[in-house]
């Protein structure tokens, strides 16, 4: 009975061709993710940014698809066979196949590493776009630049005298030395000739019967600005939620969750409009201080 031929060449140590090919495409993802991370913090430029994030993504992607069709087995494969004993031939030829193994081992290690070189480059890209957020904003959106004493003043920083509007006139107001401030942005109205007690324990928010509530929308942060003297309403033109103003600008329609808060009016001495203290909650839309 002849013996089985044994292998007596050399175990392959170089990468195939597929291989080779799978490690170009995780290398270059890797040098086009640090790339794009480079672009970015550079101060950045679209159009090669988005080229270089596809040749990240087209790097990883082609190499985890070629590996997984080439190098991963396509099997099962059954074949029915009787008892076979193996000669010492075929057992030596059983551990070179090993060694070879072996090998092949390795080199998937070296990929594995390639492919782990590359998700980390576009992580690193990934975490730049995260300074575009701006800064964190602390407790800002719970506090406004009202404070007790501030003088109401219109958008070109003028003081607004008690005197500056008729029954029914209304304009957008701001504490002084902060006109055009958006979380600071208010509606003055005046409601009435009499004081306006909107809620238990603002007995004194409404000199003259003027009323100050907060411009942005509990909503969606719109700019609540049309207001309805007849009804006493104000309406938000985003999304139409209206607001009684003599009721502390409780919601009568719409989706905004909750009142638009009310700022504490005061006169001082020379006749001018000032806030007794800023807002007793925070302003805009609800999720802000949720």
């Amino acid at each position: 009975m002849t013996e089985p031929a044994v292998d007596d060449a050399p175990a392959r140590t170089r990468l195939s061709g597929t291989e080779v090919r799978i490690a170009i495409g995780f290398v270059a993802a890797v040098f086009a993710g640090f790339g794009l991370a480079a672009v970015y913090a550079s101060g950045g430029q679209p159009q090669v940014e988005g080229a270089l994030l596809f040749v990240t993504l087209a790097g990883i992607g082609y190499g985890i698809a070629a590996w997984g069709k080439y190098l991963f087995p396509n099997g099962p494969y059954e074949q029915e066979r009787e008892q076979l004993t193996s000669t010492p031939a075929e057992r030596e030829q059983l551990a070179r196949s090993f060694e070879r193994g072996s090998e092949d081992l390795s080199r998937r290690r070296f990929l594995r590493r390639l492919l782990t070189a590359a998700g980390a480059a576009l992580g690193v890209a990934l975490l730049f776009p995260i300074r575009s957020l701006g800064p964190n904003p602390d407790d800002v959106l719970e506090h406004t630049s009202w404070h007790k004493g501030a003088r109401v003043v219109d958008a070109d920083g003028k003081p607004v005298p008690v005197t500056a509007l008729a029954v029914g006139g209304v304009v957008t107001v701001f504490p002084e030395g902060f006109a055009g401030d958006a979380t600071s942005q208010t509606l003055l109205i005046h409601a009435s000739d009499q004081p306006v007690v909107t809620a238990p324990g603002r007995e004194t928010w409404s000199p003259a019967g003027y009323l100050a509530y907060s411009k942005v929308c509990t909503h969606a942060g719109c700019p609540v600005g049309l207001y309805e003297h007849r009804t006493n309403q104000l309406l938000c033109p985003c999304h139409q939620s209206l607001f009684n103003v003599l009721e502390g600008a409780r919601v009568v329609f719409g989706p905004a969750p909750r009142a638009l808060p009310q700022l504490p009016l005061a006169v001082n001495a020379d006749g001018y409009l000032i806030a007794q203290a800023d807002y007793d909650e925070a302003v805009g839309p609800s999720f802000w201080d949720r």
